[in-house]
């Protein structure tokens, strides 16, 4: 694996034991309002300033990383699993299955995405659970037609139609000699969609249409933080540069991933 999908698989565990360990070592309540001390510089009693209304902002960003990595992991295996059960159905069984589930698929890619989680947001409400399965049931596509790819390249392999001559079932046939072949690529895609989900998650509680406050994510901090941007820049860069290098962190570490599983890419090297 190269160093820096290594490098960014230690910034994602350090990131994630923050985020568990973090609130029970740093015990300061994240919604509790101290008025007398708002915009507070770093200190002592807190060390990374406080916000507005002088909530802690570094209690704030530790429990607001659990919730947005939970959305984001949440909504990855979400798709993940609807995406995986889509392609590899119509990549086996072929004929109107694959005509019905890929154009499906087609017709979800050309629906803009975001804007209709934002109007599915707006209709069914906000919080955690609604995000998750917002995000994850509008972003299964590309991993349908990755899926879908692998399926249909394996579906004639040797090994698989001699196990079919063998009385093994279709379920059988998928779960142990094709889908494993897609594990390379479902992993890329599964990085892939941790990132976009906590993208999508941090843009719509930025719009206010997410997490709302005082529960704290890094997309609400942000949201707040934008009429100080110039005088207390420090609210939304911290925010800014967690989600940054969280997400950055996942697709290198997907990259890193994919050379290091895919056998072909070692046989190239």
């Amino acid at each position: 694996m190269s160093r820096i999908a290594v490098l960014s698989a230690i910034v994602l565990v350090a990131v994630v034991a923050c985020a568990v360990a973090g609130p029970l070592v740093w015990r300061v309540d994240p919604i509790a309002t101290d008025p007398a001390h708002a915009l507070a510089a770093p200190s002592a009693a807190h060390p990374a300033g406080t916000d507005e209304i002088g909530r802690d902002v570094l209690s704030r960003l530790l429990y607001g990383a659990q919730l947005t990595l939970l959305v984001g992991l949440a909504a990855m295996l979400a798709a993940l699993v609807l995406g995986t059960f889509v392609g590899a159905v119509a990549g086996f069984y072929g004929g109107w299955v694959d005509a019905l589930l890929m154009r499906l698929t087609d017709a979800m890619l050309a629906v803009p995405a975001f804007f209709l989680i934002l109007v599915v947001v707006t209709v069914a409400g906000t919080g955690a659970s609604t995000l998750v399965l917002v995000i994850g049931g509008l972003s299964w596509m590309p991993v349908a037609r990755v899926v879908y790819g692998e399926t249909r390249r394996w579906r004639v392999a040797e090994f698989v139609v001699a196990a079919e001559s063998l009385g093994a079932t279709a379920a059988r046939v998928l779960a142990r000699h094709i889908l494993p072949q897609a594990v390379p690529s479902l992993i890329v895609s599964a990085t892939l969609g941790v990132a976009y989900a906590i993208l999508t998650e941090s843009a719509v509680s930025y719009l206010g249409l997410g997490i709302r406050p005082p529960t704290p994510s890094w997309g609400n901090m942000l949201q707040q933080a934008q009429q100080y941007l110039f005088t207390e820049p420090s609210l939304a860069l911290y925010p800014g540069a967690a989600i940054t290098v969280v997400v950055l962190a996942f697709n290198f570490l997907g990259d890193g991933l994919r050379d290091a599983l895919d056998p072909r890419t070692r046989t190239r090297r």
